[in-house]
C-alpha cells in the first residue's frame, strides 16, 4: 500500500513539472540570456524570488548577498531538506550570449539549475503534495559558485561583506545548512547531448591563492642592471612548480594551473610588481595540502633567485564533493524512471571542483549530472541541446526524490541523516579554513 502511495504521489509532483514545463524552460533561457557574475546576481536573485512568491511561498532575501531562501512547509516537521540552484555565471567572454561588459556567460548550465529549482517548488507546490508528506522544505538559490573574479572578491572580504569567496561557503557560516537532514542539486553535463544521467561520484577539493611578486623598476633600455626584475621571478617560480610535478601523486589528482594577471606596467620598464593567480586541487584535502606546500616553496624560490620578493595571500578553496551513496541510489532510482536505466550510469571522479564540497562534508548531499548540454564546459560553444532534459527531467527526478524521503513521518531521510558520519561540523569547517589563513595547515 504504502508503495502505492509513494508511486502516486511522485506521478502528481512530475506531472505537475510537466504542466508548468513551458515556464520552467522559459525561466530558464531567460536566465541564460542576463548571466552575472558572483555576488553580483541581483536580476536572477529578483527573478526567482519572484517566482518563487507566484507560488505562494515567502521568499528570504539577500543572504550571502544575492541569496534566496523560500520554504514549504509538510503537514509535520519530522525531517528537513534543501535543493540548491546557484545563481552565478562564469566568465566566457567568446560565448555568443555574454555579457559585452563583464564577459559573462552561463557556460556551465546554473541557469538550468535555477529552473530545475523552480521546477522542483512548482511540482511540489502546485500539485498540493507538500502537504501530504512529513517535513520542511528548503528552495536555496545561492550565489557565487564559480571561483572568480578573485581580485572584486578580496575587496568584499575587506570591507567585511563576506568572509568566503564561495557562496555556499557563506551559507555555511551563516547556519543556512544547519539543521538539514539531506541537500541535493544537479549540474550539467557539457559534451552529453542526449538523456544520460551520472550519479555517484566525487571531485577535487583546492585552495586558491594571490602571489605577488615585488621587484625594483628601472629603465629596462638604458639601466636594466639597475632593476629587479619581478617577472622574471614569476617565471622562474612557475618553472618551479612544474618541476614539482612529477612529485605529485597520479592517485591524489594534483591540479596546478596559474595564470599571471599582471606583467609590469611598460615595456620600457622592468617589471616591480608582478601578479599571479593559481589553484591547487586535488582528490583529498591532505594531499591538496602537501600540494600547497611544494608550490609555496617553488614559487619563494623564484623570487629569492632573482633577489624579488615574493607574498603569497592564501584562499579557502572548496572541499571534494562526499557523495551520500544512498542518497544518490534514490535519485538514480528516480531518474530511470524518467530516462531508462541503460541511461543512468555511476560518475567518474571530477578534477574539478564545487563549494556543494563543502556541504557535503557536513550534511548528506548529492550532485548528480545530467545531459541535455553541448559544447565545452565554460567554453563558447556550451549550450542545450534537449531543454527537455535540461529543464524539466532534473526537476521531476528531485521532486520525487523528496518524496522519498520525506513520506511516512519522514523515515528515509531521519535514516539517512543518522548513518551519515559528517566528517566536519559547521565550528570544526571554520576552525579548518582559519587554520589555513593563519599557516597552521
Amino acid at each position: 500500500m504504502a508503495d502505492k502511495q509513494v508511486a502516486a504521489l511522485k506521478k502528481r509532483v512530475a506531472d505537475a513539472i510537466s504542466a508548468a514545463g513551458d515556464e520552467i524552460i522559459e525561466l530558464g533561457e531567460d536566465i541564460f540570456a542576463h548571466p552575472e557574475l558572483g555576488y553580483k546576481e541581483q536580476r536572477t536573485s529578483d527573478v526567482i524570488a519572484a517566482k518563487f512568491k507566484e507560488l505562494g511561498l515567502e521568499p528570504e532575501r539577500n543572504l550571502a548577498g544575492t541569496g534566496v531562501r523560500a520554504v514549504g512547509t509538510g503537514r509535520k516537521a519530522a525531517a528537513r531538506v534543501a535543493v540548491i540552484g546557484e545563481l552565478d555565471a562564469v566568465v566566457s567572454p567568446q560565448h555568443r550570449h555574454a555579457d559585452p561588459l563583464t564577459g559573462a556567460a552561463h557556460a556551465c548550465g546554473h541557469h538550468a539549475q535555477i529552473a530545475n529549482l523552480y521546477g522542483v517548488a512548482c511540482g511540489l507546490m502546485a500539485s498540493g503534495v507538500l502537504a501530504q508528506l512529513d517535513g520542511t522544505v528548503d528552495f536555496l538559490a545561492v550565489p557565487a559558485e564559480e571561483f572568480v573574479e578573485l581580485g572584486y572578491r578580496q575587496r568584499l572580504m575587506k570591507e567585511g561583506k563576506i568572509d568566503f569567496f564561495g557562496g555556499k561557503q557563506e551559507f555555511i557560516k551563516n547556519g543556512i545548512f544547519d539543521g538539514l537532514d539531506a541537500v541535493m542539486m544537479v549540474h550539467s553535463q557539457a559534451q552529453v547531448p542526449g538523456r544520460k544521467a551520472f550519479v555517484g561520484g566525487t571531485s577535487n577539493g583546492f585552495v586558491g591563492k594571490i602571489i605577488n611578486y615585488q621587484g625594483r623598476a628601472a629603465h629596462a633600455g638604458a639601466a636594466p642592471h639597475e632593476g629587479i626584475n619581478a617577472l622574471n621571478a614569476a617565471m622562474l617560480g612557475l618553472m618551479a612548480v612544474h618541476a614539482q610535478r612529477e612529485t605529485f601523486r597520479d592517485q591524489d589528482s594534483i591540479r596546478v594551473h596559474p595564470i599571471i594577471t599582471k606583467g609590469g606596467d611598460l615595456v620600457n620598464i622592468v617589471p616591480a610588481e608582478v601578479v599571479v593567480e593559481t589553484y591547487v586541487r586535488g582528490r583529498t584535502m591532505d594531499a591538496v595540502f602537501d600540494a600547497n606546500k611544494k608550490v609555496n616553496q617553488a614559487l619563494e624560490g623564484g623570487a629569492y633567485a632573482i633577489g624579488a620578493k615574493c607574498n603569497i595571500e592564501e584562499i579557502p578553496g572548496y572541499l571534494p564533493l562526499n557523495d551520500c551513496g544512498t542518497l544518490s541510489q534514490l535519485f538514480g532510482d528516480n531518474m530511470a524512471e524518467l530516462i531508462g536505466r541503460e541511461n543512468v550510469v555511476p560518475a567518474p571522479h571530477m578534477a574539478g571542483s564545487s563549494d556543494i564540497g563543502d556541504v557535503s562534508q557536513l550534511v548528506p548531499t548529492i550532485q548528480p549530472s545530467v545531459g541535455g548540454f553541448g559544447g565545452v564546459a565554460h567554453g563558447k560553444d556550451f549550450c542545450v541541446t534537449d531543454p527537455e532534459m535540461a529543464y524539466i527531467i532534473p526537476a521531476q527526478a528531485l521532486a520525487m526524490t523528496v518524496v522519498d524521503l520525506l513520506y511516512g513521518e519522514a523515515a528515509t531521510a531521519r535514516t539517512i541523516k543518522e548513518n551519515f558520519r559528517a566528517p566536519l561540523t559547521r565550528d570544526s569547517y571554520l576552525k579548518m579554513w582559519d587554520d589555513f589563513r593563519t599557516g597552521n595547515l
